[in-house]
């Protein structure tokens, strides 16, 4: 496929892999390029990681991007994975040409954020990755949704428990740490798209709305009975959002 077709990137969760966005683009416009990394230490042959910093995730994209041969991108980050977008869009600002923050935020961890964190990490050290999914991913759902989607579920358990437990508690560290980003926003040059889920018990849409503001061009789409995960529980209209934003990222660029 030609290196010249405008590109997005989609950047996974926590807990979660490439795959996750396989249904969501299968019917994606042809007029683009989309690459799906696997994050450092996921995917299906997961390489155990020295780093799981946010910071080393933005370099191991950026290796990607070089050995695809693409410049500026756009990027789509679901929760973890639009830390990962934030920290590139830091490191290499002059190849952001958009950012979607999936059920994701620019707002470090809060003071009960760590200790809930703490929580996890004990829970994952004693019981294990595929203990902690039955317990971390239903809540991810809408109410709505839980008992309808529970084949959704399912796929996300069984590949949340593939994930090492050297990357979960490297990646639950690095979200721990992860610093204040809401400067990112505000010195973007580029458009932001934030996509939130009204039940998202992870991201609160105040959290969304008080980051909205900052960016000098934002939109915001709000879904009723979406929590965390709009791209299952939503996705003929968070795809929808997303090819909207891509046109107006890249324009003229786009061969119709």
């Amino acid at each position: 496929m030609s290196n010249s077709l405008p590109t997005l990137v989609f950047l996974h969760g926590f807990l979660e892999s490439s795959e996750i966005w396989d249904d969501f683009l299968r019917d994606f416009p042809t007029r683009y390029r989309t690459l799906q990394p696997n994050l450092p230490g996921y995917g299906p042959e997961p390489q155990v990681s020295s780093d799981y910093s946010f910071e080393a995730a933005a370099d191991y994209v950026q290796t990607q991007l070089k050995e695809e041969g693409v410049h500026q991108v756009l990027l789509v980050g679901h929760s973890m994975g639009g830390y990962v977008a934030l920290a590139f869009a830091e490191k290499f600002p002059a190849q952001v040409a958009g950012l979607c923050l999936f059920h994701s935020s620019a707002l470090p961890d809060l003071e009960e954020d760590q200790e809930r964190r703490q929580r996890n990490r004990k829970f994952l050290e004693e019981h294990g990755v595929a203990a902690f999914t039955e317990e971390f991913l239903k809540p991810q759902f809408s109410a709505a949704h839980r008992e309808s989607m529970e084949h959704h579920v399912e796929m996300l358990q069984r590949i949340g428990a593939a994930v090492p437990l050297e990357t979960a508690l490297g990646s639950m560290e690095a979200m721990a740490r992860r610093p204040d980003r809401r400067p990112v926003l505000e010195k973007a040059t580029y458009p932001v798209l934030f996509i939130a889920g009204k039940d998202d018990k992870a991201v609160p849409l105040e959290k969304t709305h008080e980051e909205s503001l900052l960016p000098d061009h934002s939109t915001v789409l709000w879904l009723a009975n979406v929590g965390h995960v709009g791209f299952l529980e939503r996705p003929t209209d968070t795809r929808k959002a997303i090819e909207g934003f891509a046109e107006l990222v890249f324009g003229k660029q786009v061969p119709h």
